[in-house]
Order: structure tokens, then sequence, then C-alpha cells
């Protein structure tokens, strides 16, 4: 019996997409909405995850207790989470539980009460969350980067939102945002598993026809990032970092390419920057790469933390490293090292079924395809070193974007600019006449 891979689209505009698997006995479901952070209405940044936490507060039929109970008497595992650009509420169970996931997650989505005691203790969870990374400087400084990077827009947000924003969000607020964007359009359903379709589309008719039609709120393009240096001032002892270029769109054929080429550049242990500044010369313990990808943008990032004093000599070493290969490329078994490694990181989360359900909806979302993993494969292995060449090219020519996070004395500060050329940095000094950053 061969794995069998369907979609059809309700009246209502709702995706199904089933994905059969004849080894598998149990089956993941992903309610997923094309709505997330970047979709937040200006002064009401974190609604789309305060709405996702709010979701598990109660129904008309349940209370909250009741919700949590019926999730953990079908046993497996179920969760919610709200990126930039989607929410999902998603659970693996045995596929005789299917039925009861199905017609749970619809009561959540359609019948939720919103309890004014129950909206007012999340409101304190969520500031709570908030207080929580901003106390880690390696989780903070992820959250404060977007909000410079793609300044004054939707991608800038934070997920959670601020305090303020948090505070200032109704009631009315939430369920005005549910009935405007949770519109059949844009939410894709997937189970993966031990699943038939047409069982599968029925299910979901049943229980989802009432989702109102239409797309919701239009999305607003993304900007053009900022190019420059933002120095934030906190009193810890080191200084953490995000140097940050060019990458492609979720949609861009070349999004493959600079997966390849991060893993070459920062996304490995046995990657360059890891290699040339942890383990040769010791600069930093923790330094590493990676790519986001949103519909109609992507960047990568380099992150590292080091002593102030080295935070020059760091960047200078990570802009010289990717100079090398936009000069000279790479050799020839960093480049089959790296197809190697991704191959096998897609060969290995395709026996995971929760990983199966994510990809399908991420293919749909952002391309409308289903793509197998023979297709995925297959594009990598066409990769050559001339394209890593050119990869790195276009992040020399695009530029750089640096923030740093931790204590910086004003002479380390001057040295930044001659480091990154043409930008400039930006600071502000305290009354004391010592070094102050943004307030972040």
């Amino acid at each position: 019996m061969k794995i069998t891979r369907e979609k059809t689209v309700l009246e209502n505009g709702v995706r199904v997409i089933s994905e059969r698997l004849p080894f598998s006995k149990s089956i993941s479901v992903g309610i997923w909405i094309n709505i997330g952070s970047r979709d937040d209405p200006l002064g009401k940044e974190g609604i789309s995850h305060f709405l996702e936490h709010m979701l598990f507060k109660g129904t008309h039929r349940r209370t909250a207790l009741d919700v949590a109970k019926e999730f953990d008497q079908m046993g497996g595992f179920s969760n919610a989470f709200t990126s930039k650009e989607t929410t999902c509420f998603h659970a693996k169970v045995l596929s005789n539980h299917l039925e009861n996931v199905i017609e749970l997650f619809s009561d959540l989505l359609l019948s939720s009460l919103f309890n004014e005691t129950e909206f007012q203790k999340e409101k304190e969870v969520i500031i709570q969350e908030i207080n929580m990374i901003e106390d880690s400087p390696d989780e903070h400084i992820h959250e404060i980067f977007p909000t410079f990077y793609w300044s004054n827009h939707g991608l800038g947000h934070s997920i959670l939102g601020s305090k303020e924003s948090i505070e200032s969000i109704s009631k009315q607020d939430i369920k005005q945002f549910l009935y405007d964007s949770y519109r059949g359009s844009r939410i894709i359903i997937v189970g993966t598993g031990n699943v038939e379709h047409n069982h599968f589309v029925q299910l979901i008719d049943n229980h989802f026809r009432k989702i109102p039609k239409g797309s919701g709120p239009s999305r607003i393009p993304a900007p053009v990032p900022n190019k420059g240096i933002k120095i934030c001032s906190k009193d810890i002892e080191q200084v953490h970092f995000i140097l940050a270029s060019y990458a492609p769109c979720a949609k861009s054929p070349k999004r493959f390419l600079y997966s390849v080429f991060n893993v070459i550049l920062g996304g490995s242990m046995s990657s360059r920057i890891f290699q040339e500044i942890r383990e040769k010369k010791g600069l930093c313990y923790s330094i590493y790469s990676f790519i986001s990808n949103y519909e109609d943008a992507g960047i990568l990032e380099i992150y590292g933390a080091c002593a102030p004093k080295n935070l020059c000599e760091v960047i200078e070493l990570l802009i010289k490293e990717i100079e090398k290969v936009s000069k000279h490329g790479i050799k020839p078994h960093e480049l089959s090292s790296a197809v190697e490694y991704i191959k096998s990181a897609i060969l290995i989360s395709s026996e995971n079924i929760d990983s199966r359900m994510t990809r399908l909806a991420r293919d749909e979302i952002y391309l409308r395809n289903l793509l197998t993993e023979q297709k995925i494969i297959k594009q990598i292995e066409a990769i050559t070193i001339n394209d890593i060449k050119n990869a790195a090219n276009d992040l020399i020519q695009k530029g750089f974007y640096l923030i740093t996070l931790g204590p910086m004395k004003e002479k380390f500060i001057n040295n930044l600019h001659k480091t990154i050329k043409g930008l400039k940095p930006t600071w502000r000094q305290k009354q004391n006449g010592t070094t102050s950053g943004l307030q972040c």
C-alpha cells in the first residue's frame, strides 16, 4: 500500500489535505490559519498570539479544564503556536480518536466563550512570558531585532506583543479579530498518518462548515529592510549580537540554495564560522547562523555572544568569511557534506508524521503545491559551487545589519562602522557620559 496525498477545497474555502501512511497507527492533525503577528493591527501587537491562548480557555460546552482533560484522555500530544505568518493548533493521536480531536478543535475555534476572568488571567500570563524573555538576553535579542530590521511593519512586531499593547487589547478586540481573520480561504487542515481522505473531508465539512467564507484582511507587503547598527545597552557580562543580511522568500526557487549555503556558513558544527570563531580562536561559546523565510521576504541571521572587547574582531571575522566564499568559492567536500546534511535531515524528518504534516501545510501556504522529498532532494543536488559563491556575493552586495545587546563602551562602538563599511552606529549618551543603547 503506497503513500497517497490528496487535497479538497470545501465550499467555504477551507483546504483539506491528507497524506495516508500505510505503516502508521496514529494521525497528526494540524489546523493552520494563515494569520500571524505580521497581521496584528497597529497598537494591538500580540493579538494573534493572545487569541491562540484564549481559544483554549473554555467554550459553551467545555470549561478550560474540560478541554485539557479531553486532550489528555485521548493520549498522544496536543499544542498550539503562533508565528510571524501562521497560527497552528495541532494534535497527534491514535487514529480511532480522529473524530474526537476534530470535534474538539472545531469547538475551540467556533464556540469559545472568552470568559472575562480567563481573559484577565491570560493577560497576566502573557506579560509574565514577556518578562521571562526580557530576562534572557539570548532570547530577548531575537525579539527586539525585527523591530529595527523591519521597522514600522508587521514583520517587526514581536509575536508576544509588548506589555503596553497587551494591556490595551479588549475582549471585543479579540472577538473581532477572530471574526475578521479566521476565514475559510485562510485555513488549511492537514491530516497525516492513518487517515482516509474522503472520511477526513467529511469530518472537516461536518464540523467546520460554519467557518465564514473570505480571505480576511489583506497582508501589507514586506518593506525594504534597514541597514545599519543598533546598540542596545544592558548590564550583563557578554554582548549578544545578530548580524543579518538578505535571504530569499519562502516562494523563491533559491530557498534551497540558501539552505545549503547556511549549513556551510554557520548552520552546523563543522561550519566555517563555528570552526573559525569558536574552535580555532575561542572567541564565542555560542555562535550559529539560520534562515527565516516569509511569504515575501527572507533573512539570514548570525547570532553569537562574546566579551565586549572581542565584538569587533568577531564581526570582522564573520564578514571576512562571507567575503572569502564570494571571492574564492568553497571546496567540493564542503558542498557535498552540506547537501548530505540537508538530505539526511529531510529523510529523517519524513519518518515523523508531525514533521510531514507541518511540511505539507507550509507547502500549501506558500506554494499551493505539495512537494515530494524526491523533488526537494533533486533541487538540492543540482546546486553548484558557483551557486554558493553567488549567494555569498548577494549578501555582500545587499549589505548587513547589526544589533547588539549588552555592555558596550564607546571606544568599541566607534570601531564598528570601520568593520561594517559604510554603516554608522547609532547610540546616545547617558547623563553620566557612559554609552547607552536604544530603549530595548
